[in-house]
């Protein structure tokens, strides 16, 4: 008896935390769900959603990782049981998509477990099609009966006539990229969503944005351009947001942001490893890496106003000939701005890139992974730009460098600098074939560069390949001195007293001795 008596106080426990949280809710309702930290914190957002604390909000994640699982199968069905009158519609690229997700809520909601959470919220027994006097239930709606509330199913493009709505869910509005990529599909999704859904909305209704990200110029990018939209990095994020704002998420298949309260992952770590594994995503991105920033890292770029067109020149190997191994390196300017420093090869007017430090560690960190750069390369001079104590941190390089450091003060213009030289970083720059794979970043703020200066969130890529033209092509200087440092004591290990062993073995297998 006392057992049985445990097993119905557990039963009534699960059943009360899966009335009040998503994620309770979630598990259950369904037994098979493999849950990956980013899981919580994903349904953790939902949740605040579901309840109102959030009335928009932005949610770009790779395929296959349970995006739609959570926002538009269990999140509906949850959000009927916390409030049977509310009015829901339910969108997607066509009406076939929508209406799955419609019937894949009423299963749920005639499950016997879901019976047991909200007993006040179920539908019509049978399928109705017409209103009539019963409570319609077929694949385009459903009504809550004895209550005002309904879902209603629509593909993009479709009628919302005579409705109001408390709630609309938008998911993958673009089949695929083809779709995402015509300027026609785009302009008529942007005109139905500005002229349809948002029509049938009130002052307390709410807007979620699901989907995958195939250009710059969807829905999310023409919201971005004209409302304000909040990146979410922690979950404190949300309470400091005004609720009439939206609120945005990414979780990238690859990390190439530093940890974030969200999503403690560390920069190339997968989402989720089980599933689909680094090497996997790694392949996937070689094959074609700019369709993987939009399908799975949601960074998507119109080649439209892009300041580098074509493509980026490439090498399989280095020609013998070389007759400089140099480096460009730029301190950050501020917290958010990265440090940049490229080691390269000049074959000719031609600039091998070998290796590339792109990173907004502190100085301490830098301090020991930049030596260690410049002395793996070869590198005979290195350029340090003086701006925000760069003269500083240079001094402090050569102590624990063969190269002979440069340093000098950028008075010119950034953006002069930048936009006049561009036709011959792309002539006279050649990069690794897989450079997307070893500097995913740099790659995605150089190919993402646009002709509109103030559009970009990061100039440095493009600030350090252009100091490197302007030292070697443009205002060359033909009798270029020895510059080896044949002045410095090196020693063996870290003088700066930072501990680089972990990043020093993510090198490539470095060992540990750093010269």
């Amino acid at each position: 008896m006392a057992n049985l008596e445990e097993v119905i106080i557990e039963e009534e426990i699960a059943r009360r935390k899966a009335r009040t949280n998503l994620k309770d809710y979630t598990s259950y309702t369904t037994t098979d769900f493999e849950w990956q930290p980013y899981h919580k914190a994903y349904y953790e957002i939902l949740d605040r959603f579901a309840k109102g604390k959030i009335k928009k909000l932005m949610v770009s994640m790779p395929p296959q990782h349970g995006k739609s699982e959570g926002s538009t199968r269990r999140l509906p069905s949850f959000m009927f049981g916390l409030n049977p009158n509310l009015r829901l519609a339910v969108t997607s690229y066509n009406a076939t998509i929508a209406r799955k997700f419609n019937r894949d809520n009423q299963r749920i909601i005639d499950t016997p477990e879901y019976a047991a959470l909200f007993p006040e919220t179920k539908l019509n027994s049978s399928n109705v099609v017409t209103v009539a006097s019963s409570f319609l239930r077929n694949s385009e709606e459903f009504e809550i009966v004895g209550h005002k509330g309904m879902l209603k199913a629509v593909g993009r493009g479709g009628a919302l006539t005579s409705i109001t709505l408390d709630c609309v869910i938008m998911d993958d509005l673009y089949k695929d990229y083809q779709e995402g990529s015509s300027p026609v599909i785009r302009e008529s999704a942007w005109d139905w969503y500005t002229s349809v859904v948002k029509t049938r909305l009130h002052n307390n209704s709410q807007q979620l944005i699901v989907f995958t990200r195939w250009h710059e110029e969807d829905v999310i990018g023409r919201i971005e351009e004209n409302e304000k939209v909040n990146v979410i990095t922690s979950l404190d994020d949300l309470d400091s947001f005004n609720p009439n704002e939206w609120v945005k998420l990414n979780f990238e298949a690859i990390k190439t942001s530093e940890k974030m309260p969200i999503d403690e992952r560390g920069v190339g770590e997968a989402l989720w490893e089980n599933r689909h594994s680094i090497e996997k995503l790694t392949e996937e991105r070689r094959i074609d890496p700019n369709k993987f920033e939009c399908l799975h890292q949601g960074n998507p770029t119109s080649k439209e106003g892009l300041l580098y067109s074509g493509e980026w020149r490439t090498y399989d190997h280095i020609p013998e000939n070389v007759s400089k191994k140099g480096n460009y390196t730029d301190t950050a300017d501020a917290g958010a701005d990265y440090l940049c420093s490229i080691c390269y090869d000049r074959v000719g007017d031609d600039i091998y890139i070998t290796d590339i430090l792109y990173t907004m560690d502190s100085m301490e960190a830098t301090e020991v992974m930049l030596p260690k750069m410049l002395n793996d390369a070869g590198t005979k001079q290195a350029d340090f730009e003086s701006n925000n104590g760069g003269r500083y941190f240079a001094i402090n390089i050569q102590k624990n460098t063969k190269a002979a450091i440069n340093s000098f003060h950028q008075s010119m213009n950034k953006e002069a600098r930048i936009v006049s030289n561009s036709a011959q970083v792309q002539r006279h720059i050649l990069f690794p074939k897989d450079w997307h794979n070893r500097w995913g970043m740099f790659w995605k703020h150089l190919t993402g560069f646009k002709k509109n200066f103030r559009a970009n969130a990061h100039d440095d890529a493009a600030d350090v390949l252009t100091g490197i033209i302007e030292k070697n092509i443009v205002f060359k200087n033909p009798k270029q001195p020895s510059y080896e440092n044949t002045h410095t004591k090196f020693l063996k290990g870290n003088s700066t007293g930072f501990n680089a062993a972990t990043w020093n073995a993510d090198r490539n297998g470095a060992g540990s001795d750093f010269f």
